[in-house]
């Protein structure tokens, strides 16, 4: 997981810099029990580790394959409760394994990059978004840059806070 090339192509680019963020995400997870991916540490938020990876697996099927292909979602996704909580993956990757969740995120940047390529820059989704607007493979790389660095992010805090209270166990 080295940095992205600084030549690269564009989709090169943009293909190097998601992975560059997902390989992170990967490794927030690594040395974590899964009481700890489970923890709300943070007072402010119900934000946990294990939620941010559940999140970003359903994002990830949201794009690449509800969004750019207009197939139904995967499992867990097609079953899952939306209509009882529309935050489900949040609430519910408390019940998975810390394994469960990498294998759950794996799965679905594979399944991301078979079906990204597929496909050109410009080819425009299936299905439309935000409306009634319609969005290049382009555009969801860019997105999925934003959406998986912000939450990287968000693993940053609470994995600052996870270790502040595993420390504060140990003493």
């Amino acid at each position: 997981m080295s940095y992205p090339e600084t030549n690269a192509d564009e989709r090169a680019s943009l293909e190097q810099f998601l992975d560059f963020h997902r390989g992170r995400v990967l490794r927030a997870l690594d040395g974590v029990s899964d009481a700890e991916a489970a923890a709300r540490v943070l007072p402010a938020t119900d934000m946990t580790v294990g939620g941010v990876v559940k999140h970003l697996s359903a994002v990830e099927d949201l794009w690449f394959s509800r969004k750019l292909l207009d197939v139904p979602s995967a499992e867990p996704w097609r079953s899952a409760p939306f209509d009882q909580d529309v935050d489900w993956e949040w609430h519910s990757a408390g019940e998975q394994t810390v394994a469960e969740l990498r294998e759950l995120y794996v799965t679905a940047c594979r399944r991301s990059r078979e079906v990204a390529g597929r496909f050109g820059l410009d080819y425009r989704a299936r299905r439309p978004s935000f409306g009634d607007q319609d969005v290049s493979l382009r555009w969801v790389y860019l997105h999925m840059i934003e959406e998986t660095a912000q939450h990287r992010g968000h693993l940053d805090l609470l994995l600052d806070a996870v270790r502040q209270a595993r420390e504060t166990r140990e003493r």
